[in-house]
């Protein structure tokens, strides 16, 4: 049986070729750190020159933003495999843990999507489309439960990047900070229930 005439087989080496340079990427990011991300090196890992890197990337900013996208797409996967139960607190907890745990898993998929590591770096809009994504449904799991205000999304935001940034500084590879998730979350939950009942919201 004769394969399929429309195959685009450039088009699939250059997709394999681009799959390979990122992956490097990562491989030579938790090596050496972000920052230490070096072009030459990069090919070298490839098996091409450097220059020949700008045929799949126009900068090395291009990758980076090629892996931000990558590791955004990997958050939206997460989170929407976290399994919501319909009682809020226990919703809450089970969210953070994903979150934290996603994070720190791997420390510069982290610091690269939630860190300004970069000097100069910006994600595209594209890119950062993705990322806006998850965090809008952050937004809307909190807003059914009656937390609507701003600030509750940026406490939330503040107590889970706090947590992650103590548990990879200070115990990496433990779970000291991880422990303390549920606990965190039930202070969260508590303080905002509390302020939104003051308002006399229900």
């Amino acid at each position: 049986m004769l394969g399929n005439p429309t195959r685009d087989r450039r088009a699939e080496r250059r997709e394999a070729t681009t799959r390979e340079i990122l992956d490097a990427a990562w491989a030579l990011a938790r090596e050496h750190g972000l920052a230490g991300l070096n072009l030459r090196d990069l090919a070298r890992s490839v098996g091409m020159q450097a220059p020949s890197l700008y045929s799949y990337f126009a900068s090395k900013n291009a990758i980076y933003d090629a892996m931000f996208a990558e590791g955004a797409r990997q958050y939206l996967e997460r989170q929407s495999g976290t399994a919501m139960t319909g009682d809020p607190l226990t919703d809450l907890k089970a969210q953070m843990r994903m979150f934290v745990g996603f994070c720190v898993e791997d420390t510069e998929r982290y610091q690269l999507l939630f860190q300004r590591t970069i000097p100069g770096f910006e994600p595209s809009a594209e890119s950062f489309a993705v990322s806006v994504e998850g965090l809008e449904e952050v937004r809307r799991r909190l807003a059914s439960i009656g937390f609507t205000e701003p600030r509750d999304l940026d406490l939330l935001t503040a107590v889970g990047t706090g947590l992650t940034d103590q548990q990879i500084s200070n115990d990496p590879g433990g779970d000291r900070w991880l422990r303390l998730v549920d606990e965190a979350m039930e202070m969260f939950f508590e303080h905002v229930s509390r302020r939104t009942r003051g308002r006399g919201r229900p």
